[in-house]
Protein backbone atom coordinates (compact mmCIF):
# COMPACT_ATOMS: atom_id res chain seq x y z
CA UNK A 1 0.00 0.00 0.00
CA UNK A 2 1.44 3.79 -1.26
CA UNK A 3 4.25 2.22 -3.04
CA UNK A 4 3.63 4.84 -6.01
CA UNK A 5 2.73 7.47 -3.26
CA UNK A 6 5.92 7.01 -1.00
CA UNK A 7 7.92 6.79 -4.69
CA UNK A 8 6.25 10.24 -5.45
CA UNK A 9 6.86 12.15 -2.52
CA UNK A 10 10.43 10.49 -1.91
CA UNK A 11 11.58 12.40 -4.78
CA UNK A 12 10.17 15.69 -3.96
CA UNK A 13 11.31 15.78 -0.25
CA UNK A 14 14.52 14.57 -0.76
CA UNK A 15 14.80 17.21 -2.95
CA UNK A 16 14.02 19.80 -0.43
CA UNK A 17 16.57 17.91 2.23
CA UNK A 18 19.56 18.65 -0.66
CA UNK A 19 19.55 21.91 -0.23
CA UNK A 20 21.55 24.25 2.23
CA UNK A 21 18.56 26.84 2.39
CA UNK A 22 14.41 27.21 0.78
CA UNK A 23 13.15 30.18 -0.74
CA UNK A 24 9.18 30.36 -0.84
CA UNK A 25 9.62 29.24 -4.82
CA UNK A 26 11.08 26.15 -3.06
CA UNK A 27 8.49 24.93 -0.69
CA UNK A 28 5.66 26.40 -3.33
CA UNK A 29 7.35 24.38 -6.43
CA UNK A 30 7.27 21.10 -4.18
CA UNK A 31 4.07 21.58 -3.05
CA UNK A 32 2.69 21.90 -6.94
CA UNK A 33 4.63 18.37 -7.25
CA UNK A 34 2.91 17.05 -3.80
CA UNK A 35 -0.47 17.87 -4.60
CA UNK A 36 0.17 15.86 -8.32
CA UNK A 37 1.53 12.83 -6.38
CA UNK A 38 -1.72 13.01 -3.70
CA UNK A 39 -3.94 13.37 -6.90
CA UNK A 40 -2.91 10.43 -8.41
CA UNK A 41 -3.07 8.52 -5.50
CA UNK A 42 -6.76 8.72 -5.80
CA UNK A 43 -7.29 11.36 -2.73
CA UNK A 44 -10.43 13.47 -2.14
CA UNK A 45 -9.19 16.57 -4.06
CA UNK A 46 -10.81 18.61 -1.01
CA UNK A 47 -8.62 16.93 1.40
CA UNK A 48 -5.51 17.55 -0.98
CA UNK A 49 -6.47 21.01 -1.02
CA UNK A 50 -6.58 21.25 2.48
CA UNK A 51 -2.98 19.45 3.03
CA UNK A 52 -1.39 21.91 0.83
CA UNK A 53 -2.93 24.91 2.07
CA UNK A 54 -2.16 23.65 5.59
CA UNK A 55 1.86 22.33 5.28
CA UNK A 56 2.67 25.10 2.64
CA UNK A 57 1.36 28.00 5.60
CA UNK A 58 3.47 26.35 7.82
CA UNK A 59 6.37 25.73 5.41
CA UNK A 60 7.22 28.95 4.75
CA UNK A 61 7.18 30.15 8.41
CA UNK A 62 10.25 31.87 9.51
CA UNK A 63 11.51 28.90 11.69
CA UNK A 64 11.67 26.96 8.87
CA UNK A 65 13.12 29.19 6.32
CA UNK A 66 15.91 30.14 8.38
CA UNK A 67 16.42 26.83 10.22
CA UNK A 68 19.60 24.75 9.80
CA UNK A 69 17.73 22.02 8.45
CA UNK A 70 15.35 23.53 6.60
CA UNK A 71 14.24 20.35 4.11
CA UNK A 72 14.01 18.43 7.29
CA UNK A 73 11.68 20.70 8.41
CA UNK A 74 9.51 20.21 5.38
CA UNK A 75 9.45 16.87 6.02
CA UNK A 76 8.50 16.82 10.11
CA UNK A 77 5.47 19.34 8.69
CA UNK A 78 4.67 16.90 5.65
CA UNK A 79 4.38 14.02 8.36
CA UNK A 80 2.56 15.55 10.69
CA UNK A 81 -0.08 16.98 8.49
CA UNK A 82 -0.17 13.38 6.83
CA UNK A 83 -0.96 11.95 11.04
CA UNK A 84 -3.34 14.32 11.24
CA UNK A 85 -5.25 13.85 7.97
CA UNK A 86 -5.28 10.04 8.86
CA UNK A 87 -6.61 10.67 11.98
CA UNK A 88 -4.42 11.13 14.41
CA UNK A 89 -2.40 13.36 17.17
CA UNK A 90 1.15 14.31 16.00
CA UNK A 91 2.29 15.33 19.62
CA UNK A 92 1.00 12.03 21.03
CA UNK A 93 1.63 9.09 19.14
CA UNK A 94 -0.59 7.32 21.36
CA UNK A 95 0.12 3.65 19.44
CA UNK A 96 -2.00 1.04 20.21
CA UNK A 97 0.52 -2.34 20.47
CA UNK A 98 -0.23 -6.47 20.63
CA UNK A 99 -2.33 -5.40 23.58
CA UNK A 100 -5.26 -3.31 21.90
CA UNK A 101 -8.10 -5.29 20.46
CA UNK A 102 -8.49 -2.08 17.88
CA UNK A 103 -12.35 -1.87 18.46
CA UNK A 104 -14.50 -0.54 21.12
CA UNK A 105 -15.54 -3.02 23.78
CA UNK A 106 -15.75 -0.40 26.84
CA UNK A 107 -19.64 -1.78 27.49
CA UNK A 108 -21.91 -4.20 28.95
CA UNK A 109 -21.81 -7.87 27.68
CA UNK A 110 -22.50 -9.18 24.74
CA UNK A 111 -21.17 -6.10 23.24
CA UNK A 112 -22.71 -5.66 19.71
CA UNK A 113 -20.45 -4.76 17.02
CA UNK A 114 -22.58 -4.20 13.88
CA UNK A 115 -20.44 -5.01 10.05
CA UNK A 116 -21.97 -3.05 7.40
CA UNK A 117 -20.77 -2.29 3.45
CA UNK A 118 -21.02 -3.22 -0.01
CA UNK A 119 -21.11 -6.66 -1.79
CA UNK A 120 -17.86 -7.78 -2.12
CA UNK A 121 -15.99 -5.44 0.44
CA UNK A 122 -14.76 -8.54 2.68
CA UNK A 123 -17.49 -7.91 5.03
CA UNK A 124 -17.79 -11.77 6.17
CA UNK A 125 -14.51 -12.56 6.00
CA UNK A 126 -13.08 -9.41 8.25
CA UNK A 127 -15.99 -10.71 10.67
CA UNK A 128 -14.43 -13.74 11.52
CA UNK A 129 -10.62 -11.89 11.19
CA UNK A 130 -12.13 -9.37 14.34
CA UNK A 131 -13.78 -12.61 15.45
CA UNK A 132 -10.60 -14.45 15.81
CA UNK A 133 -8.62 -11.62 17.10
CA UNK A 134 -10.76 -10.96 20.11
CA UNK A 135 -10.81 -14.92 20.91
CA UNK A 136 -7.14 -15.57 20.65
CA UNK A 137 -5.62 -12.57 21.92
CA UNK A 138 -8.19 -11.34 24.43
CA UNK A 139 -10.20 -14.52 25.42
CA UNK A 140 -13.35 -13.04 24.39
CA UNK A 141 -15.78 -15.56 23.76
CA UNK A 142 -17.50 -14.62 20.54
CA UNK A 143 -20.59 -15.24 18.58
CA UNK A 144 -20.99 -14.59 14.90
CA UNK A 145 -24.51 -13.57 13.37
CA UNK A 146 -24.69 -14.24 9.31
CA UNK A 147 -28.05 -11.43 8.15
CA UNK A 148 -27.40 -12.36 4.91
CA UNK A 149 -30.41 -14.15 3.60
CA UNK A 150 -30.04 -12.88 -0.37
CA UNK A 151 -26.31 -13.59 -1.02
CA UNK A 152 -26.58 -17.41 -2.12
CA UNK A 153 -24.54 -19.78 0.67
CA UNK A 154 -23.84 -16.09 2.71
CA UNK A 155 -24.96 -17.89 5.55
CA UNK A 156 -23.25 -21.20 5.29
CA UNK A 157 -19.59 -19.12 4.40
CA UNK A 158 -19.68 -17.59 7.95
CA UNK A 159 -20.71 -20.93 9.50
CA UNK A 160 -17.02 -22.28 7.37
CA UNK A 161 -15.26 -19.41 8.64
CA UNK A 162 -16.36 -19.75 11.88
CA UNK A 163 -15.33 -23.66 12.17
CA UNK A 164 -12.26 -23.17 10.39
CA UNK A 165 -11.04 -19.76 12.99
CA UNK A 166 -12.92 -21.93 16.13
CA UNK A 167 -15.58 -19.11 16.23
CA UNK A 168 -19.37 -20.16 17.35
CA UNK A 169 -21.86 -19.27 14.62
CA UNK A 170 -25.62 -19.02 15.25
CA UNK A 171 -27.39 -21.94 13.56
CA UNK A 172 -28.73 -21.02 10.42
CA UNK A 173 -32.68 -21.52 10.68
CA UNK A 174 -34.18 -21.83 6.34
CA UNK A 175 -36.19 -19.17 5.60
CA UNK A 176 -35.89 -16.54 8.46
CA UNK A 177 -35.63 -12.76 7.63
CA UNK A 178 -32.71 -10.29 9.15
CA UNK A 179 -34.58 -9.25 12.08
CA UNK A 180 -35.70 -12.21 13.10
CA UNK A 181 -31.97 -13.52 12.87
CA UNK A 182 -30.77 -10.67 14.80
CA UNK A 183 -33.15 -10.84 17.67
CA UNK A 184 -32.53 -14.79 18.01
CA UNK A 185 -28.80 -13.92 18.18
CA UNK A 186 -29.30 -11.02 20.88
CA UNK A 187 -30.73 -13.87 23.00
CA UNK A 188 -28.37 -16.41 22.16
CA UNK A 189 -25.53 -14.28 22.93
CA UNK A 190 -27.26 -13.48 26.38
CA UNK A 191 -28.08 -16.46 27.45
CA UNK A 192 -24.76 -18.25 26.08
CA UNK A 193 -22.88 -15.82 27.77
CA UNK A 194 -20.95 -14.50 25.22
CA UNK A 195 -18.85 -11.02 25.55
CA UNK A 196 -18.91 -10.33 21.80
CA UNK A 197 -21.94 -10.64 19.54
CA UNK A 198 -20.91 -9.51 15.59
CA UNK A 199 -24.00 -9.28 12.72
CA UNK A 200 -22.91 -9.45 9.68
CA UNK A 201 -25.28 -8.04 7.57
CA UNK A 202 -26.33 -8.03 3.99
CA UNK A 203 -24.39 -5.65 1.40
CA UNK A 204 -25.52 -4.84 -2.59
CA UNK A 205 -23.47 -4.20 -5.61
CA UNK A 206 -24.69 -0.29 -5.04
CA UNK A 207 -26.14 1.58 -2.45
CA UNK A 208 -29.89 1.48 -2.58
CA UNK A 209 -32.41 2.77 -0.33
CA UNK A 210 -33.63 -1.27 0.18
CA UNK A 211 -30.43 -1.67 1.77
CA UNK A 212 -30.31 1.23 4.30
CA UNK A 213 -33.46 0.89 5.42
CA UNK A 214 -32.24 -2.98 6.14
CA UNK A 215 -29.26 -1.87 8.36
CA UNK A 216 -31.10 0.90 10.09
CA UNK A 217 -33.72 -1.20 11.49
CA UNK A 218 -31.05 -3.81 12.50
CA UNK A 219 -29.22 -1.19 13.99
CA UNK A 220 -31.89 0.22 15.88
CA UNK A 221 -32.78 -3.51 17.33
CA UNK A 222 -29.39 -4.55 18.20
CA UNK A 223 -27.99 -0.80 19.16
CA UNK A 224 -24.41 -1.86 18.23
CA UNK A 225 -21.88 -0.46 20.49
CA UNK A 226 -19.68 -0.40 17.34
CA UNK A 227 -21.07 -0.61 13.60
CA UNK A 228 -18.03 -1.04 11.61
CA UNK A 229 -17.93 0.05 7.82
CA UNK A 230 -15.71 -2.44 6.12
CA UNK A 231 -14.74 -0.72 2.60
CA UNK A 232 -12.66 -2.51 -0.42
CA UNK A 233 -9.32 0.19 -0.35
CA UNK A 234 -8.68 -1.17 -4.06
CA UNK A 235 -11.85 1.13 -5.43
CA UNK A 236 -10.62 4.26 -4.13
CA UNK A 237 -12.77 7.36 -4.40
CA UNK A 238 -15.41 5.18 -4.57
CA UNK A 239 -14.41 4.04 -1.30
CA UNK A 240 -14.98 7.47 0.13
CA UNK A 241 -18.45 7.93 -1.70
CA UNK A 242 -19.28 5.08 0.03
CA UNK A 243 -18.17 6.01 3.67
CA UNK A 244 -20.05 9.03 3.62
CA UNK A 245 -23.06 7.18 2.76
CA UNK A 246 -22.94 4.83 5.03
CA UNK A 247 -22.25 7.41 7.65
CA UNK A 248 -25.11 10.18 7.11
CA UNK A 249 -27.41 7.52 6.42
CA UNK A 250 -26.51 4.38 9.06
CA UNK A 251 -24.39 6.26 11.57
CA UNK A 252 -20.41 4.74 11.58
CA UNK A 253 -18.55 4.38 14.53
CA UNK A 254 -15.32 3.48 12.57
CA UNK A 255 -13.81 1.45 9.11
CA UNK A 256 -11.94 -0.98 8.29
CA UNK A 257 -9.95 -1.20 5.07
CA UNK A 258 -9.77 -4.61 3.15
CA UNK A 259 -7.23 -5.82 0.83
CA UNK A 260 -4.83 -2.91 1.45
CA UNK A 261 -1.65 -4.77 0.00
CA UNK A 262 -3.09 -4.94 -3.14
CA UNK A 263 -3.35 -1.26 -3.46
CA UNK A 264 -0.84 0.70 -4.31
CA UNK A 265 -1.87 3.95 -4.35
CA UNK A 266 -3.88 4.35 -0.87
CA UNK A 267 -6.15 7.09 -1.83
CA UNK A 268 -9.00 6.01 0.19
CA UNK A 269 -7.04 5.81 3.36
CA UNK A 270 -6.11 9.29 3.15
CA UNK A 271 -9.44 10.27 2.46
CA UNK A 272 -11.82 8.49 4.23
CA UNK A 273 -11.15 10.42 8.08
CA UNK A 274 -10.70 13.62 6.52
CA UNK A 275 -14.32 13.55 4.43
CA UNK A 276 -16.25 11.38 7.15
CA UNK A 277 -14.79 12.43 10.44
CA UNK A 278 -14.72 8.31 11.42
CA UNK A 279 -11.86 6.77 12.31
CA UNK A 280 -10.00 3.74 10.41
CA UNK A 281 -9.76 1.30 12.95
CA UNK A 282 -8.07 -1.62 11.39
CA UNK A 283 -6.93 -2.88 8.07
CA UNK A 284 -6.95 -6.23 5.92
CA UNK A 285 -3.34 -7.05 5.02
CA UNK A 286 -4.31 -10.69 3.11
CA UNK A 287 -5.89 -13.23 2.88
CA UNK A 288 -5.10 -15.31 6.18
CA UNK A 289 -7.74 -15.12 9.06
CA UNK A 290 -4.43 -13.27 11.10
CA UNK A 291 -3.34 -11.18 8.43
CA UNK A 292 -5.45 -7.86 10.18
CA UNK A 293 -3.67 -5.06 11.74
CA UNK A 294 -4.62 -1.55 13.76
CA UNK A 295 -4.44 1.01 11.68
CA UNK A 296 -1.99 3.59 13.54
CA UNK A 297 -1.63 6.97 11.58
CA UNK A 298 1.50 7.65 13.31
CA UNK A 299 2.68 4.75 11.40
CA UNK A 300 1.36 4.86 8.47
CA UNK A 301 2.80 8.30 7.97
CA UNK A 302 6.13 6.97 8.85
CA UNK A 303 5.68 4.22 5.94
CA UNK A 304 4.32 6.45 3.42
CA UNK A 305 7.38 9.29 3.93
CA UNK A 306 9.83 5.98 3.53
CA UNK A 307 10.54 6.39 7.08
CA UNK A 308 10.06 2.56 8.11
CA UNK A 309 7.88 1.19 11.13
CA UNK A 310 9.86 -0.65 12.97
CA UNK A 311 7.73 -0.45 16.21
CA UNK A 312 5.71 -2.98 13.79
CA UNK A 313 7.73 -5.16 12.54
CA UNK A 314 9.49 -5.67 16.47
CA UNK A 315 5.13 -6.82 17.16
CA UNK A 316 5.10 -8.92 14.65
CA UNK A 317 8.32 -10.49 15.57
CA UNK A 318 7.05 -10.62 19.16
CA UNK A 319 4.14 -12.17 18.15
CA UNK A 320 5.69 -15.30 15.00
CA UNK A 321 8.70 -15.38 16.20
CA UNK A 322 9.78 -18.21 18.79
CA UNK A 323 12.24 -16.32 21.07
CA UNK A 324 13.36 -19.87 22.28
CA UNK A 325 14.16 -21.20 19.14
CA UNK A 326 15.79 -17.28 18.01
CA UNK A 327 17.83 -17.54 20.91
CA UNK A 328 19.17 -20.61 20.41
CA UNK A 329 20.05 -19.53 16.58
CA UNK A 330 21.75 -16.35 17.92
CA UNK A 331 24.22 -18.22 20.29
CA UNK A 332 24.82 -20.86 17.41
CA UNK A 333 26.07 -18.16 15.42
CA UNK A 334 28.25 -16.70 17.69
CA UNK A 335 29.57 -19.57 18.29
CA UNK A 336 30.34 -19.59 14.24
CA UNK A 337 27.95 -22.07 13.32
CA UNK A 338 24.93 -22.45 10.82
CA UNK A 339 23.86 -25.54 9.12
CA UNK A 340 20.73 -26.44 7.11
CA UNK A 341 19.06 -26.83 9.97
CA UNK A 342 19.56 -23.52 11.61
CA UNK A 343 18.43 -22.09 7.82
CA UNK A 344 15.24 -24.25 7.75
CA UNK A 345 14.19 -22.76 11.12
CA UNK A 346 14.91 -18.84 9.96
CA UNK A 347 12.48 -20.07 6.45
CA UNK A 348 9.78 -21.11 8.76
CA UNK A 349 9.98 -18.39 11.19
CA UNK A 350 10.39 -15.58 8.68
CA UNK A 351 7.28 -17.22 6.94
CA UNK A 352 4.96 -16.90 10.00
CA UNK A 353 5.81 -13.19 10.11
CA UNK A 354 4.07 -12.74 6.98
CA UNK A 355 4.14 -11.47 3.55
CA UNK A 356 7.50 -10.69 2.76
CA UNK A 357 7.14 -7.13 0.97
CA UNK A 358 5.66 -5.95 3.84
CA UNK A 359 7.74 -6.66 6.26
CA UNK A 360 10.54 -5.03 4.32
CA UNK A 361 8.64 -2.00 3.48
CA UNK A 362 8.27 -1.65 7.79
CA UNK A 363 12.61 -1.08 7.60
CA UNK A 364 13.45 2.41 7.66
CA UNK A 365 15.69 3.29 4.62
CA UNK A 366 14.98 0.35 2.60
CA UNK A 367 12.53 1.84 -0.25
CA UNK A 368 14.93 2.52 -2.61
CA UNK A 369 16.73 -1.21 -1.98
CA UNK A 370 13.57 -2.52 -2.08
CA UNK A 371 13.14 -1.26 -6.08
CA UNK A 372 15.72 -3.85 -7.01
CA UNK A 373 14.24 -6.93 -5.76
CA UNK A 374 12.35 -9.24 -7.88
CA UNK A 375 8.67 -10.08 -6.37
CA UNK A 376 9.40 -13.60 -7.60
CA UNK A 377 12.12 -13.28 -4.95
CA UNK A 378 9.88 -12.89 -2.23
CA UNK A 379 7.12 -14.91 -3.15
CA UNK A 380 6.08 -17.43 -0.95
CA UNK A 381 6.02 -19.92 -2.60
CA UNK A 382 10.25 -19.51 -2.93
CA UNK A 383 10.32 -19.86 0.41
CA UNK A 384 8.52 -23.26 0.70
CA UNK A 385 10.17 -24.89 -2.20
CA UNK A 386 13.75 -23.76 -0.11
CA UNK A 387 12.09 -25.45 3.22
CA UNK A 388 11.03 -28.42 0.82
CA UNK A 389 14.62 -28.77 -0.19
CA UNK A 390 16.15 -28.73 3.09
CA UNK A 391 13.72 -31.32 4.12
CA UNK A 392 14.49 -33.54 1.44
CA UNK A 393 17.97 -33.90 2.90
CA UNK A 394 19.14 -36.49 5.56
CA UNK A 395 20.04 -35.37 9.04
CA UNK A 396 23.74 -35.70 8.00
CA UNK A 397 23.33 -33.59 4.88
CA UNK A 398 21.48 -31.13 6.79
CA UNK A 399 24.52 -31.16 9.58
CA UNK A 400 27.48 -31.09 6.72
CA UNK A 401 26.16 -29.69 3.94
CA UNK A 402 29.76 -30.39 2.05
CA UNK A 403 29.00 -34.13 1.64
CA UNK A 404 26.64 -33.07 -0.67
CA UNK A 405 27.67 -34.18 -4.16
CA UNK A 406 26.15 -35.05 -7.55
CA UNK A 407 24.47 -37.96 -6.27
CA UNK A 408 22.68 -37.13 -3.53
CA UNK A 409 21.86 -33.65 -4.91
CA UNK A 410 20.07 -35.63 -7.78
CA UNK A 411 17.63 -37.28 -4.86
CA UNK A 412 17.19 -34.26 -3.24
CA UNK A 413 15.82 -32.42 -6.24
CA UNK A 414 13.28 -35.41 -7.17
CA UNK A 415 12.69 -35.61 -3.17
CA UNK A 416 11.65 -32.01 -3.54
CA UNK A 417 10.59 -31.93 -6.98
CA UNK A 418 13.28 -28.97 -7.68
CA UNK A 419 15.81 -29.24 -10.20
CA UNK A 420 19.94 -29.86 -9.51
CA UNK A 421 20.08 -26.46 -10.11
CA UNK A 422 17.77 -25.27 -7.29
CA UNK A 423 19.09 -27.39 -4.52
CA UNK A 424 22.95 -26.15 -5.86
CA UNK A 425 21.14 -22.00 -5.51
CA UNK A 426 20.24 -23.08 -2.08
CA UNK A 427 24.13 -24.67 -0.81
CA UNK A 428 25.51 -21.41 -2.47
CA UNK A 429 22.57 -19.12 -0.63
CA UNK A 430 23.87 -21.21 2.32
CA UNK A 431 27.26 -20.63 2.06
CA UNK A 432 26.82 -16.85 1.70
CA UNK A 433 24.49 -16.72 5.06
CA UNK A 434 28.02 -18.42 6.29
CA UNK A 435 30.51 -15.78 4.85
CA UNK A 436 27.76 -13.21 6.47
CA UNK A 437 27.68 -14.74 10.17
CA UNK A 438 31.72 -14.78 9.90
CA UNK A 439 31.45 -11.26 8.83
CA UNK A 440 28.72 -9.81 11.21
CA UNK A 441 30.67 -11.61 14.35
CA UNK A 442 34.07 -9.59 13.52
CA UNK A 443 31.77 -6.67 13.31
CA UNK A 444 30.68 -7.40 17.02
CA UNK A 445 27.70 -8.66 17.28
CA UNK A 446 24.18 -9.28 15.64
CA UNK A 447 23.10 -5.46 15.97
CA UNK A 448 20.28 -4.08 18.09
CA UNK A 449 17.35 -4.68 16.21
CA UNK A 450 18.32 -8.88 16.68
CA UNK A 451 18.33 -8.07 20.27
CA UNK A 452 15.18 -6.56 20.34
CA UNK A 453 13.52 -9.33 17.93
CA UNK A 454 14.69 -12.27 19.57
CA UNK A 455 16.92 -12.40 16.36
CA UNK A 456 14.85 -12.00 13.63
CA UNK A 457 16.13 -8.75 12.25
CA UNK A 458 19.80 -9.61 12.52
CA UNK A 459 21.69 -12.47 10.63
CA UNK A 460 19.51 -15.29 13.05
CA UNK A 461 16.15 -13.92 10.96
CA UNK A 462 14.96 -11.48 8.05
CA UNK A 463 18.02 -9.68 7.63
CA UNK A 464 20.21 -12.68 7.50
CA UNK A 465 18.34 -15.17 5.13
CA UNK A 466 17.46 -12.02 2.44
CA UNK A 467 21.23 -11.46 2.71
CA UNK A 468 21.98 -14.42 2.17
CA UNK A 469 19.80 -15.04 -0.66
CA UNK A 470 21.53 -12.52 -2.32
CA UNK A 471 17.59 -10.59 -2.84
CA UNK A 472 17.82 -7.39 -0.42
CA UNK A 473 20.73 -5.24 -1.98
CA UNK A 474 21.83 -2.58 0.48
CA UNK A 475 20.90 1.50 0.20
CA UNK A 476 24.05 2.49 -2.03
CA UNK A 477 25.74 -0.37 -1.64
CA UNK A 478 25.86 -3.82 -3.36
CA UNK A 479 23.63 -6.97 -1.68
CA UNK A 480 24.41 -8.38 1.52
CA UNK A 481 26.78 -11.45 1.59
CA UNK A 482 28.40 -9.98 -2.10
CA UNK A 483 31.26 -8.06 -2.90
Amino acid sequence: MFDTLTDKLGSVLSKLTRRGALTAADVTAAMREVRVALLEADVALPVVKDFIAKVSEKAVGESVVKSVTPGQMVVKIVHDELVTMLGGDPEDPGAMGLDAPGIDLNAPAPVAVLMVGLQGSGKTTTSAKIAHRLQTKFKKRVLMVSLDTYRPAAQDQLAILGKQVNVVTLPIVAGQQPLDIARRGLSEARTGVFDVVMFDTAGRLTIDDAMMAEVTAVRDLVKPHETLLVTDAMIGQDAVVTAQSFNEKVGITGIVLTRVDGDARGGAALSMRAVTGRPIKLMGVGEKTDALEIFHPQRIAGRILGMGDVVSLVEKAVANVDQEKAEKLAARMAEGKFDLNDMLSQLQQIQRMGDMKGILGLIPGIGQAMKQVKDSQLDPKTFKRLEAIIQSMTPKERRLPDVIKASRKQRIATGSGTTVADVNKLLKQHQQMETMMKRMKKMGGIGALAGMMGGAGGPGGLGGLMGGMGTLPRPGGPPFGRR
